[in-house]
């Protein structure tokens, strides 16, 4: 062999090892993803669902849990997809030839996007298809029961819901591009229709992003007074304890003496009422017995922390409002080659990156408890060891929804200039001024009124009871009449309980 040859071998040998080694890699990732979506989901599903009688409805959940373990890691994977890409183009300039590093590279990071691409699209038009099938089917009338009998019922349903879907996308399509080029490329089935379909899918997602999140940023300063102790002036724990104690000593009073009272008493709601004051009572217990640093310091920087956050994402999305008018290149675009290590993709250089991904991060988080929040998904929000299958399975649909969209929601509304990597960019509406310039002003008011109706709330719903209480105030207290809209409210003496009559308005 000549020292061409030697040299030619030589660079085969070190793609290969690359290839093996990012390979490696993205498996080892992938796999503890897997684990701990697997722990969380195991906490969350329903026991009974899968220690039934029937071994056949206990193996179908089995294996339609395994598909939402994989739905829901390729989620989180999709959370972990910017904010690692981020870091790891800062660790690569600040450490450019360190020897211990050399495997993170721009290779393995479009490798990585390219497989939640790939993964995304796999679990939310095969495999959480055909595990919501599968959990409802029976087999057809007249085949032997069993599991393949479902199987193959399954894959009719699924293969029929492809059509449907083939069918409504290219309906779309022509309604909104009739172009005979367009209407072709369709039949391209992996390099068009797929990504044509998964645009369709990520437009939804970022749109129920731009609904969820300005309502998760509000109910955030809330859910966190919920999980941390107040200070004193702001929380009387002790007035709640003893509240409880009373609700809780009157109705074992009413368990223990049911005869006592002339209604009749539902005991399984008591006895249910009874554990959930409890549990109240025992939970107020141990926010009483938090130290003194917790209560004064921990809340205040904690709602402190949460209005920075909040109040760096509107400025971010404002100032790129701005640049979206001056420069076409704060446009969000496709970057087909991953190039890591040249230049910071923050002004601010590393410590400007670390503000990208916490703010990335929170806003995830954000959009999570707006999706929960609010009465059109709230029926939705999982319980512990009391999730039904087909409540897991719509759960991980709705995240992997939302997740997904999160690269192109970030870098929409100019929270980083991390260009989307692989078929991220090249949705078709991203290149669209004016939806995007729509869309990041719709975030920015949507923010401020839902902060504005947030902190104002307290002070409308005083001002509201002191305005009605002027105006209602005439009547008495003891056995006169109280009128309040319409409706008289006469107090008993002694058991007090209070009956409502409606009357007619006296003008």
């Amino acid at each position: 062999m000549e020292g061409a040859d030697y040299e030619v071998l030589s660079v085969r040998e070190q793609l290969f090892h690359e290839r093996v080694r990012e390979c490696i890699i993205s498996t080892l990732l992938f796999a503890t993803l897997y684990i701990f979506c697997h722990i969380a989901l195991t906490h969350f599903k329903k026991p009974a669902e899968f220690t039934t009688v029937d071994e056949e409805d206990a193996t179908v959940n089995k294996i339609a849990l395994e598909l939402c373990t994989f739905t829901l890691a390729v989620a989180l994977g999709a959370v972990l997809l910017l904010p690692f890409s981020i870091i790891s183009n800062e660790v690569l300039l600040s450490l450019p030839r360190n020897y211990y590093i050399q495997w993170l590279n721009g290779s393995l990071i479009h490798g990585l996007w390219n497989l939640v691409f790939l993964f995304s699209n796999l679990s939310l038009i095969f495999l959480m298809p055909f595990a919501y099938f599968f959990t409802e089917s029976e087999g057809f009338a007249g085949s032997r029961k069993g599991v393949l009998a479902r199987v193959y019922e399954t894959v009719v349903m699924l293969m029929l819901l492809t059509l449907l879907v083939l069918g409504m996308v290219w309906v779309a399509s022509a309604i909104v591009d009739n172009n005979k080029a367009s209407r072709e490329s369709l039949y391209d089935f992996w390099e068009y229709y797929l990504p044509y379909l998964y645009s369709c899918i990520s437009f939804l997602g970022v749109l129920l992003l731009l609904v969820c999140t300005p309502l998760g940023l509000a109910r955030m300063f809330s859910v966190t007074g919920k999980l941390l102790v107040k200070p004193r002036l702001l929380e009387d724990l002790e007035e709640q304890l003893h509240c409880s104690a009373f609700e809780e000593a009157a109705l074992t009073r009413r368990i223990c003496n049911p005869t006592s009272c002339w209604l009749p008493l539902d005991m399984e709601l008591l006895h249910r009422q009874v554990l959930a004051l409890q549990t109240q009572r025992v939970l107020l217990e141990k926010r009483r017995k938090a130290s003194a640093w917790q209560r004064n310091l921990g809340y205040p920087l904690a709602m402190l922390c949460l209005l920075v956050l909040t109040g760096l994402s509107v400025l971010i999305v404002a100032i790129h409002i701005l640049e979206l008018l001056i420069d076409e290149a704060a446009m969000p675009r496709g970057m087909q080659g991953a190039s890591l290590g040249q230049v910071s993709f923050s002004k601010l250089g590393s410590f400007g990156a670390v503000i990208q991904v916490v703010l990335i991060f929170y806003l995830m988080v954000s959009s999570v408890v707006g999706f929960y929040s609010s009465p059109l998904f709230r029926g939705l929000r999982p319980r512990w060891h009391d999730t039904a299958m087909t409540q897991i399975i719509g759960n991980c649909v709705c995240l992997l929804v939302l997740s997904s969209a999160l690269p192109v929601f970030s870098r929409t509304l100019g929270l980083t200039r991390f260009d989307l990597l692989g078929d991220f960019g090249r949705f078709n509406w991203l290149g669209n001024f004016y939806i995007v310039f729509l869309y990041n002003a719709a975030f920015a008011g949507l923010t401020t009124l839902c902060l504005v109706k947030t902190f104002t709330a307290a002070v409308r719903a005083e001002l509201i009871r002191a305005f009605g209480e002027r105006v209602s105030g005439r009547g008495w207290w003891g056995g006169c009449k109280m009128e309040l809209s319409g409706t008289v409210v006469i107090p008993s003496r002694g058991d007090g309980i209070f009956t409502t009559h409606s009357v007619a308005s006296e003008d």
